[in-house]
């Protein structure tokens, strides 16, 4: 789709100028978090301090845990016990994390946890930014299970995926990952909040899992880490019921990708070069796009000036634009898991070239070069802790297409 104008903002609205792990934090509340455990860790120690005060103000509870470790299984313990919780870390934390995340997997259990994301491995670059936690987030806890994870590129996105990701978590019970990164989390920009609480239910009619039953609402509630059936017996010593079990915890996610799933694609109705990007990366892919159209308006321009403003962007010499030869789009990436290939395939189905830059060693293009296999991948990988520049991209592109000329 190409850029739209902002919807009007809706009643009991507001526009406010916030850094990204503050409107992650007020996100929060607004989505009826009630409980906060972590320890604090760069880049994410914003959203630790801002709800120490206003977790309280809304009368919920925040906590500092001693650990990592502690604080995962802090917030599986509080939803059992009827609250919405949520933590925040950074890759180191996120690695203490992993065995909670897959015993909240298994046991189902609604939980939302932010990493915003720095350098590694080990203590890494603690002030600097990467997405090298990308397949840390599907893989990191042992055994088959799937995951929910959303990369936010803005400010107002890191506000909107924290919402959609209590939202998905409570609807498909399973803990939903907010991967961040230092790039979005420490940056300022204008972001419409909402006042209240957002009504947020569980439960999905449509596959398995039915609404959790908390601890102290009079049922029988048996919460057990072994694989199990639907009353928290052990089956574990059953094959075929341990496969049903591992099946319908995966199928939940996977049978309805369609609905989780969020791509957006910009110019990409006749590009024959794609940029595919995910997380803060996509802003410098998207001004690259649009230097190569000569457009400088920003995204939320309307629609119908953007095509005539491309209709006279065509009529540039190479002089003036030495990338206007490029006719190239870009796929935003905004849900990586569970994997959307249905929708990568049909976006870059014209494609002759889909290029994949990443602040890591090239992860999540292996998932593209996997799915797509009519069109040429390339890995544009950048490591250290800056992000591509919009030039850089642009260069990279030119060169490729040239070579192969």
């Amino acid at each position: 789709m190409e850029p739209q104008l902002a919807e009007p903002s809706p009643k009991g609205s507001r526009k406010v100028i916030l850094q990204g792990n503050e409107a992650c934090a007020k996100a929060a509340i607004y989505a009826g978090c009630r409980f906060f455990a972590g320890y604090p860790i760069t880049p994410s120690t914003e959203i630790i301090e801002f709800l120490s005060s206003e977790m309280i103000s809304v009368g919920g509870t925040f906590i500092q845990m001693e650990d990592e470790i502690a604080s995962a299984c802090a917030i599986v313990g509080a939803r059992w016990g009827g609250k919405k919780a949520m933590t925040a870390t950074s890759g180191p934390g996120f690695t203490l994390m992993q065995e909670t995340i897959g015993y909240a997997a298994v046991t189902e259990t609604p939980v939302v946890i932010v990493n915003v994301q720095r350098g590694g491995p080990s203590t890494g670059q603690p002030t600097m930014s990467s997405q090298q936690d990308i397949y840390q987030v599907k893989y990191g806890s042992h055994g088959d299970y799937e995951i929910i994870a959303m990369t936010p590129s803005s400010v107002q996105e890191m506000y909107d995926f924290t919402i959609r990701a209590f939202e998905l978590s409570e609807k498909f019970r399973t803990p939903v990952i907010l991967l961040a990164d230092e790039v979005v989390g420490h940056m300022r920009e204008k972001v419409t909040i909402y006042e209240g609480e957002k009504a947020i239910r569980g439960g999905h009619r449509n596959y398995v899992v039915s609404p959790q039953e908390d601890f102290y609402t009079g049922g029988n509630c048996l919460v057990e880490g072994q694989l199990h059936d639907e009353e928290g017996m052990r089956i574990g010593h059953l094959p075929s019921k341990s496969g049903e079990f591992i099946r319908s915890i995966c199928g939940k996610i996977q049978n309805h990708i369609d609905e989780i799933q969020d791509v957006q694609s910009y110019f990409m109705e006749d590009a024959d070069i794609a940029i595919l990007a995910y997380g803060s990366v996509s802003r410098s892919a998207l001004n690259a796009v649009k230097q190569a159209k000569g457009i400088k308006l920003s995204a939320d321009e309307k629609e119908g000036k953007l095509r005539f403003l491309k209709k006279l962007v065509r009529k540039k010499s190479a002089e003036e634009n030495p990338y206007s030869h490029l006719n190239v789009g870009l796929i935003k990436v905004n849900t990586v898991w569970p994997f959307p290939e249905k929708q990568i395939r049909r976006l870059a189905a014209k494609c002759r070239y889909v290029f994949v830059p990443e602040m890591n060693n090239g992860k999540y293009c292996r998932e593209i070069e996997r799915c797509l296999k009519e069109c040429k991948v390339i890995s544009l990988p950048k490591i250290g802790g800056e992000m591509h520049s919009p030039a850089e991209l642009l260069e990279s592109i030119a060169k490729e297409v040239k070579e192969d000329e």
